[in-house]
Formats: C-alpha cells, sequence, structure tokens
C-alpha cells in the first residue's frame, strides 16, 4: 500500500507544477484585455470589462496579418514536405535495412539529430546567400532538412510494427509498389503522422532563431520575429504587447488541443515497437 505521505507528495508536486506553468498563461490573458490603468493598479487582478482594443491596435502596430500568412505558408509547406519525403524515405530504409546502404541512410538521418541548427548556422547562411535563397524558399528547405531527421527516426520505428505480409498480399493482387504505400501502408501510420505533424506545427511555427538569420526582407517576416520588432519598439506597453503574444499562441493552442491525444501514443509506439 502507497504511503500517505509519498502520495500528498506526489500531488503537491504535482500541483505547484501545473500552478508554475499556468500562471504566466493567465498573467498573458488578464494583462491583454486590460487598460494601462487597470494593470499598474492591479497586476493580478481581473479586468473590469472585456475589450478587445488592444488586439486591434496590437494587430495593427505589428503587421499581424502579414506575418500570419508567412507563419502559415512557412509552416504548412514545410510540414508537408516534412510527411511526404519522410515517410517515403523511411518506408524503403526499414524494409531495406540488411542492404548496407540503407542502413547507413539511417544512421545518416538520425546523427542530424545531434547537430543543432546553431553549430551550422554561418556556413548555412552564406551558402543560401550564395544561391539567392534567403527567403521564404530557404526557410522552407531548412526545415524540411532538419524535420527529416526526426521523421524518419520515428516513421522507421513505426514501421516495425507494421506486418510485411500485408504489402505481400497487396503486391500479390496484383497493386504497384506506389498505389499500395500510398493507400494501405500510408493510412495505417495515421497516428505516428498526426504526431510528427503536431510537433513540427509547435516547433516551426514558434521557431524565432532560423527565421531571424535567414529572412533577409521584412516582408517575408513571421510572427515570431514580429513579436521581436513589437516588443522593442513598444516594450513600455505591456498590454499591446500581451495582446499580440496571446494572438500568436492561439493558433497553436488550437491545433494542439484538437490532436494532443495522438502524440504520445504515437510517440510511445514508435519507441516500442
Amino acid at each position: 500500500m502507497e504511503h500517505p505521505l509519498k502520495k500528498f507528495s506526489l500531488y503537491a508536486f504535482i500541483i505547484a507544477g501545473a500552478l508554475f506553468i499556468l500562471f504566466p498563461l493567465y498573467l498573458t490573458v488578464v494583462t491583454a484585455f486590460k487598460t494601462p490603468s487597470e494593470s499598474a493598479e492591479s497586476l493580478l487582478g481581473l479586468p473590469s470589462s472585456i475589450q478587445f482594443t488592444n488586439f486591434i491596435q496590437a494587430a495593427e502596430m505589428s503587421n499581424y496579418f502579414s506575418a500570419f500568412y508567412n507563419s502559415f505558408f512557412i509552416t504548412v509547406l514545410s510540414v508537408i514536405i516534412i510527411i511526404l519525403l519522410g515517410s517515403i524515405a523511411s518506408f524503403s530504409i526499414a524494409r531495406n535495412q540488411h542492404k548496407r546502404f540503407y542502413r547507413v541512410m539511417y544512421y545518416f538521418f538520425v546523427s542530424g539529430l545531434f547537430v543543432p541548427f546553431q553549430v551550422m548556422m554561418l556556413p548555412l547562411v552564406q551558402q543560401l546567400s550564395a544561391l539567392g535563397m534567403l527567403n521564404k524558399w530557404g526557410l522552407i528547405m531548412l526545415y524540411a532538412t532538419y524535420g527529416l531527421f526526426q521523421c524518419v527516426f520515428l516513421y522507421v520505428a513505426y514501421f516495425r510494427s507494421i506486418p510485411r505480409e500485408i504489402e505481400d498480399a497487396a503486391l500479390i493482387d496484383g497493386c504497384g509498389v506506389f498505389r499500395m504505400f500510398w493507400y494501405i501502408i500510408f493510412p495505417m501510420l495515421k497516428p505516428m503522422t498526426v504526431t510528427l505533424i503536431v510537433l513540427n506545427i509547435i516547433w516551426i511555427w514558434n521557431d524565432f532563431l532560423m527565421p531571424l538569420v535567414i529572412l533577409s526582407s521584412a516582408d517575408d517576416w513571421t510572427l515570431p520575429l514580429m513579436q521581436y520588432v513589437f516588443e522593442s519598439q513598444y516594450a513600455a506597453n505591456y498590454n499591446l504587447a500581451f495582446a499580440s503574444y496571446l494572438m500568436v499562441l492561439t493558433p497553436v493552442i488550437i491545433v494542439y488541443l484538437f490532436l494532443q491525444r495522438h502524440i504520445i501514443g504515437g510517440v510511445s509506439d514508435g519507441a516500442v515497437k
């Protein structure tokens, strides 16, 4: 039987951790709806009324809709490329790991997980500059490249749980390899696919460093970069700043809430199978 003190300590730790995480979110929400005078009177108090003036002003000052389009375009296209190329490459590697070439390719992809962007930042920027790709397309190419490392690692592990007999039966029935993969095998990857989609959306949408060093034109800036400029120009007005932060957080929180139940299941399946 579990000791009561141990159980109490566990619950106390969980509650403390939840409060530690939720307090900044609470502070962001209430400050975003307050006026500067209300924030000066009480930092933690609730606003006297719900008004969206701060959000309207923050959207105008930070060029929110242009940055939102850039973030949406870059995130969606990068995730599509990662899933399409990653699933195909992983299928080839998983079904041919008895061959030396495919084993080498697998370890090549996995090794990319241990090389952070900061290590290769300067040579990558120089190469993209020489190619004239310090823009959204160059950024998408980098996201797709770095995203493939994790994608292949998790997909290959997940493919081990899919019996080869399913593929053999489809091929015997006259189904081609391309059709067999997209119509039979790929739908079976749904848990891991959803996991990778959510993880990459959160990473790409919130990333700050890579867009900072790659995007040379302010017209291509993403939402995190717009927040950086907004904060440097309007740091005195925390109500507008917090409103802009909330507008950036909301889309990715909505995506996570709808798909979060697939994340833990997909990652655990890929880890143990």
